[in-house]
């Protein structure tokens, strides 16, 4: 599995209505920070169109958004102010050099393999009553995800894309997140959410995937221009079946889990 692909800003934020969706639902859930003020670190923040939302929701607050991108570090910087900077973090070392209220992480977890091993040292920088809350895609089951696997695992593709794929197993079952937190001595909500997009334009489920999971796929084959569109094109008819469309759009079914752990207070 490639959990450092290249990313593309531009086009990832071509669905930022749709994606940002979630992260406001997440930190509805988010209960008071015990810090004044308090210290945030979001987690994958990517362009950090959406890490704005945390200073515009605790106005006070020191935060900092973390990515391995450096396009995405690099567009994310537009957005650097007196209480918001950005700075590299590779997800799959990253602890806490500092105490912080809250750890927010939407739509990165999946690129971290082995992210709950992660859980109790990133709990460990947490004051009390501090929270980790994030969010997922719970769909690698959908056809999304589904066929791109299958098409990637077919004889002419897998000798170049049966490794780079994101598995099934990127992302945990609900009560694995709850079991593993609730263990960990938090107060945890776990939930799931299944959102319907209606998507616009010429092959918009396409679009959407160019943005996120496709980027391993592209990447592998970038040294081959051809190979490259003869996969794309291959996935986008079997997308069209997939997804048909309509007068009013292209529904897509995405399903996300979301988690709200927060540490005992002292």
């Amino acid at each position: 599995m490639t959990t450092n692909p290249s990313w593309d800003p531009t086009q990832y934020l071509r669905h930022a209505g749709h994606r940002a969706r979630p992260f406001a639902d997440l930190l509805a859930r988010v209960p008071a920070l015990p810090g004044a003020p308090p210290r945030i670190a979001d987690l994958g923040c990517g362009p950090g169109n959406v890490t704005t939302v945390l200073t515009d929701r605790w106005p006070t607050a020191r935060v900092t958004g973390y990515d391995n991108s450096p396009q995405m570090l690099a567009d994310a910087q537009a957005y650097a102010g007196p209480h918001l900077d950005f700075a590299y973090a590779d997800l799959t070392t990253w602890t806490p050099d500092e105490t912080y209220d809250l750890l927010v992480s939407n739509a990165a977890l999946h690129w971290v393999p082995g992210h709950l091993e992660a859980f109790p040292a990133w709990l460990d920088g947490l004051a009390p009553g501090g929270t980790l809350a994030f969010q997922v895609p719970h769909n690698i089951d959908a056809p999304l995800h589904a066929l791109m696997r299958e098409l990637g695992n077919t004889p002419r593709w897998k000798p170049r894309l049966g490794d780079v794929l994101r598995p099934e197993d990127s992302v945990h079952a609900p009560g694995v997140y709850l079991d593993h937190l609730a263990r960990l001595g938090c107060a945890t909500d776990v939930w799931t959410t299944t959102y319907h997009h209606v998507l616009q334009g010429e092959d918009p489920v396409l679009d959407w995937v160019k943005g996120t999971g496709l980027r391993p796929a592209l990447d592998a084959l970038a040294d081959d221009p051809e190979a490259q569109g003869a996969f794309v094109t291959e996935y986008r008819d079997l997308l069209r079946e997939a997804y048909p469309s309509h007068a009013y759009g292209t529904v897509l079914p995405f399903r996300r889990l979301f988690a709200v752990a927060t540490k005992e207070a002292r």
